[in-house]
């Protein structure tokens, strides 16, 4: 079946996503197409995608090429094809039997998968599963060695004005099920009230829940300048040498902003900040936290989140622990105060009235009656 839109392509498929309207052709560079900048796709309800890689992994089961399909996009590989040289944003073009055709012209051939063919392929790859976590853990390991001055003082955490100590903490990155969690625990936050960090993306991520983050930590290449206007702290991630390249951004902006110099990702050092200044617990939503995250991210090895979760790790919860444990429901033991508080005026009624009091008697009688009392 062939499908017609308007072009519109980025080479960073987190930036792509804000530009997308219903119907469009998203044309990625996405390689190991992963999960979460699926999910950004189908929210944007494009019509189809055009991948310039390879959007299966060779190595490892990943999850965003199937998220597309079942939800009705049609996706096509092409990879090698230069149509971010033969396509300019806001062009009409037709996507036909896996060929790419503007105008009548066919730009380029590719591949169009289906669910049979991706699911084929991820069976195939979790054979590797085995091997690739031999070689992640040990990866892991031999990193860990290098970045244990992350959680020894070897890093300083910057001096900042949001007060962690004693509070609890919600972090919140743009990560897999971000939505659902933040759902999930919307009665815990409107009820502790903790305190709210949005790491990049996960602030925008707050700010779409009518929630007004009080510190955004990363490295600002991933938030929208509307978030980055609202007020909050601003914390950027630096290269353990101090070079923070988010920090340019920032100031063209107008803003101020103090850096962190650390290795690891930015959702560690927010966690480690949160730790160490004092925090009683650390609520985190759409964390990294296993080997498949952390492939799709493009990282080998999760030696700082390792490292970080070892450290704070007897006060760190995840959002779907949260749900679970911390449900605001009506018992009956909540209901009977309630109960008995909207009886009382009635009851004051029936008394003071004449008329009540001789129909309660005549009630009072026929129960006497009944029961043969």
């Amino acid at each position: 079946m062939a499908v017609k839109g308007t072009v519109r392509l980025d080479k960073k498929t987190k930036h792509l996503v804000k530009r997308l309207q219903p119907g469009d052709i998203a044309v990625i560079d996405h390689g190991d197409l992963d999960e979460v900048a699926a999910n950004a796709l189908v929210e944007a309800h494009v019509r189809a995608v055009i991948n310039v890689q390879e959007s299966m992994s060779e190595v490892y089961p990943n999850c965003g090429p199937l998220r597309l399909v079942e939800s009705g996009v049609k996706l096509v590989d092409c990879p090698g094809s230069n149509l971010f040289e033969l396509l300019t944003e806001g062009e009409e073009i037709e996507i036909k039997n896996g060929q790419i055709i503007r105008a009548g012209r066919v730009l380029a051939s590719g591949k169009e998968l289906n669910a049979q063919i991706i699911i084929h392929k991820m069976e195939k790859t979790k054979g590797n599963l085995e091997n690739v976590l031999s070689h992640f853990v040990q990866n892991t390991m031999d990193y860990a060695q290098h970045e244990i001055g992350l959680i020894c003082g070897e890093y300083k955490v910057p001096e900042i004005k949001t007060d962690f100590k004693g509070k609890h903490v919600l972090i919140v990155v743009r990560g897999k099920n971000y939505k659902d969690d933040l759902k999930a625990i919307k009665s815990y936050i409107n009820e502790i009230s903790p305190v709210l960090v949005g790491v990049d993306g996960g602030a925008d991520a707050l700010m779409e829940f009518g929630l007004k983050p009080d510190i955004i930590v990363g490295d600002m290449d991933s938030v929208s300048d509307k978030t980055l206007f609202c007020g909050a702290e601003l914390v950027v991630h630096a290269y353990p040498n101090g070079k923070a390249p988010g920090m340019a951004r920032v100031r063209e902006l107008g803003l101020e902003a103090v850096t962190y110099a650390a290795p690891g990702t930015s959702e560690d050092i927010a966690m480690l900040m949160a730790y160490e200044y004092g925090a009683e617990l650390i609520v985190a939503v759409g964390t990294h936290s296993n080997m498949i995250d952390f492939l799709e991210k493009g990282r080998k090895g999760m030696a700082s989140t390792f490292l970080v979760r070892a450290k704070v790790g007897s006060i760190l919860v995840d959002a779907k622990g949260v749900s679970k444990l911390y449900k605001s429901r009506l018992r009956a033991k909540h209901l009977a105060p309630i109960f008995i508080a909207a009886l009382l005026p009635v009851a004051a009624v029936m008394v003071i009235s004449p008329s009540t009091r001789e129909l309660l008697r005549l009630l009072f009688i026929q129960f006497r009656l009944l029961v043969g009392i």
